[in-house]
């Protein structure tokens, strides 16, 4: 029976959770790997390797939640490709910056807040809960959370706000290019009275975003 994976979010979690049985079993496996503000020049792979460690398991339920609620969402609207780069993009660009604030910092955060800001361009009126209790059109959400993370660089808890708001900064970014890519394509595709196979794949490309 040939196992099919449907989401690329999953190999992502699967991942996620390794490195952190990895990071329970093994010593020294969380320090060799984390990002470490001294050694970003001479060890450049710990922006990627330091995306896939977590300091708790609460830390890593809540990313994982949020990587497969919104994950999969998003990859059906851009793509699988385009999902990939979204996601490593925010989250190494978001662990760069991190570094010059932080001495030492893991976690998925910054490159779920860059997928999570694409949506809130792609999708701004999606519903969530906010807090599992109150309904809120995504862009509100995002504004909230942004709110929570600027004061939480004020009065720090441990917590990367910086890496959030680089990542969320980084989709929202790249959302807005996609919106714009998007319209290029309607105003192409509207003026054609035939289409032809290029068409079609390009449709594919840019017409679903």
């Amino acid at each position: 029976m040939k196992l099919e994976i449907k989401s690329a979010a999953i190999p992502l979690v699967i991942l996620n959770i390794l490195f952190f049985v990895f990071q329970t079993a093994i010593k020294g496996f969380t320090e060799s790997l984390i990002l470490n503000s001294a050694e970003v020049l001479s060890r450049p792979w710990i922006l990627v390797t330091s995306m896939f460690l977590h300091s708790g398991i609460n830390h890593l339920i809540v990313n994982m939640y949020t990587l497969l609620l919104f994950g999969p969402l998003l990859e059906a609207r851009i793509g699988a490709k385009r999902f990939l780069i979204v996601y490593f993009a925010s989250g190494v660009i978001a662990a760069f910056l991190s570094s010059f604030f932080y001495s030492y910092a893991l976690g998925a955060s910054g490159a779920i807040m860059g997928m999570i800001g694409v949506l809130i361009i792609l999708m701004p009126d999606l519903k969530l809960l906010l807090f599992f209790v109150i309904p809120v059109p995504l862009w509100a959400a995002g504004i909230i959370y942004a709110v929570f993370d600027v004061f939480g660089i004020f009065f720090p808890s441990g917590v990367g706000n910086i890496a959030h708001l680089a990542g969320m900064g980084i989709g929202l970014l790249y959302g807005l290019s996609l919106k714009k890519e998007r319209k290029k394509f309607d105003s192409k595709f509207h003026s054609k009275k035939h289409l032809e196979s290029e068409d079609v794949d390009e449709y594919l490309r840019s017409g679903r975003i």
